[in-house]
């Protein structure tokens, strides 16, 4: 073979090689990261539809301004409602926020301790979650339980179970995903079975006692525990990409609320204002985070304060594809918004 005929071979290959990676590349990320970006917020919103969405709601309060929701799309596709700044949302995995806030209080008020075991309060689970003698409270909270995550079950989201039991039977018996401590693995296992824990210690629903010890006191009258307890009407729509139902109506075991409602929680639980005094602060502070994003069929939020510009900002949409490029589509959207609250703070 000549010197020539490698080269030749060569750059034949180069081509190839391109055009493969070119294939493989995100394009739907890359023209929603390089668009120009707009002046208002409402203008990033008004482009929902471009990522794939049905209907957005975004709430940002940033202090001293007032707070204020952008919506866009529909809240509900088969009757083309227009999207409702006042709709209830599934907040999915953002409801382990109130349930972390929920057991810093009770161990402020000497009713649980973060170093007892799983099997201290749970003894019949002793056999059937494997080291629940040595997992903590404090490591559930903190995703080091090792305890697998029964979302995680093959087919889970084809067949979701309706109740707290169906849910713990999927990964009772089942061998640990780690020792306890020892790594970090989110499990959405562990805030059941905490669900489970305030429950047993209060003598009531976990909702009751976030009501009472969270909600009633921000004067928040539209947050809810779950769909059986709120008007469908009121609830906006939630879609999976290639599956025409509503998927509101499944019970996923979480928490509903309005972004408002939402946002006022998120300023509270970062200024302090939840906590009963600075000590359960404190406690809270050295068990989880301040900022949460959920996800779940039909429904994806993400909910975060940033401290520089003391705004809050809340993003709901409401159309989910788990085998696209549907959540970083969304986590464009909503740092695109976060730039220009801030370029519009300079």
């Amino acid at each position: 073979m000549t010197k020539k005929t490698s080269k030749s071979i060569f750059r034949v290959l180069l081509l190839v090689g391109t055009l493969i990676s070119l294939y493989f590349v995100p394009w739907p990320i890359v023209k929603a990261w390089i668009m120009p970006l707009p002046e208002t917020v409402q203008e990033q919103v008004d482009k929902a539809d471009d990522y794939g969405f049905d209907g957005i709601i975004v709430y940002v309060d940033k202090n001293g301004e007032g707070p204020v929701c952008y919506v866009s799309g529909v809240k509900n596709r088969e009757n083309q409602i227009p999207a409702d700044p006042n709709s209830l949302f599934k907040i999915a995995s953002v409801s382990k926020l109130y349930t972390a806030v929920s057991i810093a209080k009770l161990v402020r008020d000497g009713r649980l301790s973060l170093d007892k075991s799983l099997a201290d309060y749970f003894p019949e689970l002793s056999v059937r979650i494997e080291n629940a003698q040595y997992i903590t409270i404090r490591m559930m909270v903190q995703h080091r339980s090792g305890i697998p995550n029964y979302t995680d079950t093959e087919m889970y989201w084809a067949h979701p179970k309706q109740s707290d039991d169906e849910r713990l039977a999927l990964i009772l018996d089942q061998p640990a995903n780690f020792q306890p401590d020892t790594d970090y693995a989110y499990s959405n296992t562990n805030y059941l079975l905490l669900s489970m824990l305030i429950e047993k210690i209060t003598g009531g629903s976990k909702y009751q006692y976030i009501k009472a010890e969270i909600l009633d006191p921000l004067h928040l009258k539209n947050t809810f525990g779950s769909i059986q307890d709120v008007d469908p009407e009121d609830v906006m729509s939630g879609y999976y990409v290639g599956y025409d139902q509503d998927l509101k109506m499944d019970d996923n075991g979480v928490m509903l609320a309005t972004a408002e409602d939402l946002g006022t929680f998120i300023r509270a639980l970062n200024d302090g204002s939840v906590f009963t005094d600075k000590q359960e602060q404190e406690i809270y502070a050295s068990i989880y985070r301040f900022e949460h994003t959920g996800l779940i069929p039909g429904y994806q939020t993400i909910a975060k304060y940033f401290s520089d510009l003391d705004a809050v900002v809340i993003q709901f949409t409401n159309t989910v594809d788990f085998e696209g490029y549907n959540w970083s589509l969304s986590e464009i959207m909503y740092n695109r918004i976060v730039k220009i609250i801030e370029d519009n703070s300079l």
